[in-house]
């Protein structure tokens, strides 16, 4: 008996699985012109990412005005995340793309589901998060400072991490209790719940419905809290009696909603549209799990008159 039968006996008695690794699928159909093209474009993009949301996260620490403001506490959390959730993905799927098939162990399969799913629902949290301190900030001024304290804003976003990171882990553990007897392929380039679901033995209605009502409920909970926060604060805006002072409230509040419709229009399809045909999941998933993050710093920045002076400064004074 070889080294590797028995390193799949091991792995077998632990997990009770007979597949102890799958194939991530990908993209089989490209050449290898574009396979070289593709791991060019996520490797910029990555590095573009990292660079964009460290820049955010440098000039909220270095400048002292900043780090005072709960919006660019709550900004710098959610640049972290960021970081955080691209890396989850890409460096994997660039590994993946450049050396094809993508063999991934059971155990490191569920790891990167586990952190994919639980910062994409962090990602959720923080976005509500953020929706409520330009509710309090626009809708009760007087109140705001001490509703929306620097170490209120530090608690709300541990909040945000621990949620995020509890919410998936029932399905989680769910479906890596299944049995998978093979094919091993899995038609994505992550470990998606739809084809883990696919590649099981047996069918597990209640582990997808779970799976369904979970993701269901924290897209749908979280953005009817973003637009009714949203809804209040366009009431108040308009009974301004300044057309400036509108038109400042309202640029305090678009870059937010830009991210909002990017991040929910992309997860919506993809997860709350149980028809969706696997390759258009693929294209979807990777919009949101990495062009999105990318587009997030340039909307934070260019459209953020105090981001850019506070990256001036920053820059300025580190030379």
């Amino acid at each position: 008996m070889s080294v590797e039968q028995e390193r799949q006996i091991d792995l077998t008695n632990i997990t009770g699985h007979k597949v102890t690794e799958f194939v991530l699928l990908g993209f089989p159909s490209l050449s290898p012109a574009l396979r070289l093209l593709l791991c060019s474009i996520l490797s910029t993009g990555y590095v573009f990412t990292i660079l964009g949301n460290l820049c955010i996260i440098w000039a909220v620490l270095r400048d002292t005005h900043l780090s005072r403001l709960p919006m660019y506490i709550l900004l710098g959390n959610f640049s972290g995340l960021e970081m955080c959730y691209v890396t989850s993905t890409v460096p994997r799927m660039l590994i993946d793309v450049a050396s094809p098939p993508g063999v991934i162990s059971f155990r490191d399969c569920f790891l990167q589901f586990y952190f994919f799913f639980s910062m994409g629902a962090t990602e959720c949290f923080c976005l509500s998060s953020m929706a409520l301190d330009r509710y309090l900030a626009i809708c009760h001024p007087l109140r705001y400072p001490m509703l929306m304290s620097p170490q209120f804003c530090c608690t709300l976003s541990a909040c945000c991490w621990v949620s995020g990171f509890l919410w998936y882990l029932v399905p989680i553990i769910l479906i890596s209790q299944l049995p998978f007897c093979g094919p091993n392929i899995l038609d994505h380039f992550i470990c998606d719940p739809g084809p883990l679901l696919a590649a099981s033995c047996s069918p597990a209605p209640l582990t997808q419905m779970t799976c369904y009502v979970l993701s269901s409920l924290i897209i749908f909970a979280t953005l009817l809290f973003i637009v009714t926060s949203y809804g209040t604060v366009l009431q108040t805006v308009l009974k301004l009696p300044s057309a400036a002072g509108r038109r400042k409230a309202f640029s305090t509040c678009t870059s937010h909603l830009a991210v909002v419709s990017l991040f929910y229009g992309s997860v919506m399809v993809t997860y709350v549209n149980p028809g969706s045909s696997g390759g258009s999941n693929k294209v979807v998933t990777a919009f949101y799990s990495m062009v999105t993050p990318l587009l997030n710093p340039l909307i934070y920045s260019l459209r953020n008159k105090e981001m850019i002076a506070a990256l001036k400064r920053t820059l300025i004074q580190g030379c």
